[in-house]
This record gives C-alpha cells, structure tokens and sequence, in this order.
C-alpha cells in the first residue's frame, strides 16, 4: 500500500489546523531530549521546524546559519548544549510558550 500523500506534508497541514497538536509535537520533542532520546528528539523538532518556522526565521533569531541548524537537528548532527538549548528558546519565545518541567519517579 502506498501513501497518498508526503508525511512531511500531512504533518504541516496537520500544524496549520491543530494548535493543541502543534504545542505537543513541540513538546514531545523536548522530551525527548531531556530524556536523552536524541535520536527521536532531534528529528521531531527537525520536523516541527520545518512545518512552522523554518530553518531560515530560526537562523536569524539565533545568529546562526540555517545549514548549521539543520546540521545541528539532522541525524548525524551533534549539537552542543548552548547551540541545542538556544534554538529551543527562540522557538519557545516565538511561540509565546513556556515549559514547566517535572520530575516524576
């Protein structure tokens, strides 16, 4: 069975139309991140980018190339801590959100 429509294309018009998915794809992204699942995370938030802001908007809130950005979330990327952290910052600032992070045992 083949797919009718692009994934990547279907979760952009999915972002378009669903708030609530929007914030928690953004979310489940993070989380996944600060669980040390970098390997979920990283193309997550790869793909939220890609459906909302754009690596290029994402460039020039950060003072970085939008290659960079794309290097840091792709795969083989290997991002430092500050570079990673301060992406997620802009992208939260341009959101108008803000995470409340809880330990839970």
């Amino acid at each position: 069975m083949s797919l009718t429509r692009d994934f990547k294309e279907t979760i952009k018009a999915r972002i378009d139309r669903d708030p609530a998915f929007r914030e928690e794809l953004l979310e489940e992204g993070i989380e996944c991140l600060l669980s040390g699942d970098l390997e979920i995370g990283k193309p997550v938030l790869r793909d939220y980018i890609n459906a909302t802001i754009g690596f290029q908007e994402l460039g020039s809130l950060t003072e970085k190339s939008p290659k960079s950005l794309m290097r840091m979330f792709g795969p083989a990327g290997n991002p430092q801590a500050r570079n990673l952290f301060e992406a997620i910052g802009r992208i939260l600032e341009r959101e108008g959100l803000h995470l409340k992070v809880k330990a839970i045992r």
